[in-house]
């Protein structure tokens, strides 16, 4: 028996593990999934896709998307240590201010305001050019500008800058709004996971136990405290006892489903799926957020598309001395902006890859190809998980229930027509040949009606899932501002699926955030002193779209 179970080794669970042991009298089991995931295709940045589909993706499929033709989707989810920090494109965001304070006066999350979380983010963070007020340079995880920028993105910040849109070498500073380049979670040109960062430095503690390959299939519960963990590992069914707390971070999917299989979820669903109901929370399951992604995309002219450079050459360069071009996560530059003046934050987000990039990357062009993606950040539509089994291995019913609200289409409809017009004036226009993706064969400019139904064709999931265990005090919030489960003893959640609303930009770094937080109420601990700094002043919309 130990101490605390802790169930999934991702970025919630990586970090915890680590934390925790620092006390050599705490124990920790820590239950993975899937196997650990230091390999190639996870250590070279450009290779981050090639897990998709594959033995470490959980492979998930989300429903008929009303709003998008009736379109499924895939929702690429990393079945390995680190989790998605071990599958993402590796962007290094932490989100708005006001997003915290957000979950704080919107939801009753005390003690989650931005000034509340801004220490832990520094805690985590080892940049490898910023430091403080802002960054951290002493914290497990590596942040650094990274070793390679293709000149589209170069000609894509200078053509944001023209339209309006301020220059910003840090987004996670004073200012979140504006164009640049990305930062991002990787170290000497590799990436940095959780598994790299927290979990390997924690592996030759006594008082650590990881299990990997091993799937989580209830959670025990005794008299209304959860007990233990169920798990299956190498065809045999074993439990893991914990005197504490078991910490469930499965993510945004895995976590509420295993809450339902243990009978933790909304009272009517349970009783038709045929699981006994121990807690009938409303609130399990609902609250689904996801960034919806649209590619825009043109043939290029007098460059070169990444694919160009993926040779053997550039590969044992990117393995073995962590340079040359396979060190991009090519999503190398991109901005934050607003829809409308009247906005307080910005709900628009840009990414600029120098290669064709769309639908999950499943389909490849041999033509050159530039892809600028427009994300929508603060999303009104809320979706769901529900099971479709009591069958731990099933996968469960995903409706991300995307543009279900009219004001996500129509904000994805202006940003998409702002992003266009950005790129097809100054520098990066220059570069561009016919566009691709949406074609118009005739010349013409692209209609308001051509970018919805291209819209309505293309969009899919930035990978950024949350809120399907949220937390709160509001009679649909799963977890307390202390991410204890209601209603039940000894259980806590720490992963995505606790951010009562998704953040503006990429969640890694929220996630991690909150792991480290959660960490210090784990063990009793005094919060980080707040750290209270200026607030970005009131910015306008981008010229390029309040003008246009």
């Amino acid at each position: 028996m130990s101490h605390y179970v802790i169930i999934g080794g991702g970025s919630g669970g990586a970090v915890l593990a680590a934390r925790l042991t620092e006390d050599p009298a705490t124990t920790v089991t820590l239950l993975e999934a899937g196997p650990s995931s230091d390999v190639d295709e996870v250590n070279i940045p450009a290779a981050f896709y090639t897990t998709w589909r594959s033995k470490w993706d959980w492979n998930y499929q989300i429903t008929e998307q009303k709003q998008l033709a009736g379109r499924r989707g895939s929702w690429p989810r990393m079945k390995a240590l680190g989790g998605c920090s071990s599958m993402n494109a590796m962007i290094y965001i932490r989100a708005n201010p006001v997003d915290f304070d957000g979950w704080r006066d919107t939801y009753g999350a005390q003690g989650w305001a931005y000034e509340d979380v801004l220490p832990y983010f520094i805690k985590a963070e080892h940049n490898s050019r910023l430091s403080g007020p802002y960054h951290g340079t002493q914290g497990p995880l590596r942040v650094e500008d990274r070793r390679t920028t293709h000149p589209l993105s170069h000609a894509w910040v200078e053509s944001a800058v023209e339209s309006g849109m301020r220059r910003t070498d840090d987004f996670n500073g004073a200012e979140q709004e504006g164009a640049g380049q990305y930062q991002v979670t990787c170290h000497k040109g590799r990436r940095c996971s959780t598994e790299k960062a927290y979990l390997q430095p924690a592996r030759g503690r006594a008082n650590l136990t990881v299990i990997t390959d091993a799937l989580a299939t209830r959670i025990v519960m005794a008299g209304g405290r959860a007990v233990g963990v169920a798990y299956r590992h190498q065809g045999e069914d074993h439990t893991a006892y914990a005197e504490a707390e078991v910490l469930l971070c499965g993510g945004a999917i895995n976590s509420p489903q295993l809450l339902m299989l243990s009978g933790i979820g909304p009272g009517a669903h349970l009783r038709e799926t045929g699981v006994d109901v121990v807690a009938d929370l409303a609130g399990v399951g609902q609250n689904l957020q996801d960034h919806p992604l649209v590619p825009l995309i043109w043939k290029t002219t007098g460059t070169t598309d990444l694919l160009d450079l993926n040779t053997p050459a550039n590969l044992a360069r990117a393995k073995f001395l962590g340079r040359g071009p396979l060190v991009s996560n090519l999503a190398e530059a991109g901005g934050f902006w607003r829809s409308r003046e009247d906005l307080p934050a910005p709900d628009l987000q840009s990414v600029i890859a120098p290669t064709g990039y769309w639908d999950n990357a499943e389909r490849e062009s041999n033509q050159r190809l530039v892809t600028v993606g427009t994300t929508l950040i603060n999303v009104a539509s809320r979706g769901q998980i529900r099971l479709r089994s009591t069958d731990p291995r099933w996968h469960p019913e995903i409706d991300p229930a995307y543009y279900d609200r009219g004001e996500d289409l129509d904000a994805i409809t202006l940003g998409v027509r702002q992003t266009f017009d950005i790129a097809t004036s100054g520098p990066l226009a220059r570069m561009l040949g016919p566009a691709f993706m949406p074609s118009a064969d005739d010349g013409r400019r692209v209609s308001d009606q051509d970018l919805e139904t291209h819209i309505r064709a293309t969009t899919q999931t930035l990978y950024h899932p949350v809120g399907t265990c949220a937390m709160g005090t509001g009679p649909d919030a799963v977890v307390d501002a202390q991410l204890k489960v209601h209603g039940i003893d000894g259980l806590r959640v720490v992963d995505a699926s606790v951010m009562p609303e998704v953040p503006r930009g990429n969640t890694n770094a929220p996630t991690i955030m909150i792991a480290e937080r959660a960490a210090d109420l784990i063990r009793g601990r005094a919060p980080l002193p707040q750290i209270a700094l200026a607030r970005p002043t009131t910015r306008t919309a981008a010229t390029a779209g309040a003008s246009r």
